[in-house]
């Protein structure tokens, strides 16, 4: 009987034992996946500054849905047709920051009669670049073209600017940014292309 009592009490206590190690060893794993994701967190800002100084604007932006604030807020504004819709574009700003220039629009669908205006890739800088990438600056004071900045130089870098592939409704408007290089400082007004639907001239930087 003591034989048999001994070899339980040994028994248990080695699963004990066993029961222990596991929760320690997850309990330390999960502190430094906590601790490392914190650490990636605060490296965000310092690899991509570019996207955390836009994301700003398009929050404030979008918390300014009446048609008449936009179009008072307007520097540039005109009317175009495409693809049988009838649009407003309104540029809302070119702001420099040091050594980006940042470009906000919005394209308002004001038909009332064809429905629908798709985005797609009518802005992008290829076929199925469903972005505003193709959208550019233009100097004409020393001839030259700024394009969409990207998060890197390989073929899979992405534009800093917006992503679009959706559809705007009549009566509806959609807001869009992107990020150039800022042309330098004495150039206080610029030329900008938008592919299908025309340039806007001597638009200011401020």
């Amino acid at each position: 009987m003591r034989i048999k009592m001994l070899s339980l009490v040994a028994a248990a206590a080695m699963l004990a034992g066993c029961g222990m190690l596991p929760g320690q060893q997850a309990g330390g794993g999960e502190e430094k996946q906590s601790a490392s994701q914190t650490k990636t967190k605060a490296d965000e800002p310092t690899t991509a500054p570019a996207p955390t100084e836009v994301q700003p604007m398009a929050t404030a932006t979008e918390e300014q849905p009446a048609a008449a604030t936009e179009e008072l807020s307007a520097i540039a504004s005109r009317k175009v047709a495409h693809d049988g819709s009838g649009l407003r574009i309104d540029i809302t700003g070119l702001k420099r920051q040091g050594k980006i220039a940042t470009l906000t629009w919005t394209v308002n669908n004001v038909d009332t009669d064809n429905g629908d205006w798709y985005v797609g890739a009518k802005l992008g800088a290829a076929t199925l670049d469903f972005t505003v990438g193709g959208v550019t600056l233009i100097d004409p004071v020393n001839g030259r073209r700024y394009r969409v900045a990207r998060n890197g130089t390989g073929e899979d870098a992405k534009c800093v600017c917006s992503r679009v592939n959706e559809r705007i409704k009549s009566g509806e408007s959609l807001e869009m940014y992107a990020v150039y290089g800022a042309p330098p400082a004495d150039v206080t007004k610029v030329n900008i292309e938008f592919p299908d639907l025309g340039v806007f001239t001597d638009v200011p930087i401020s």
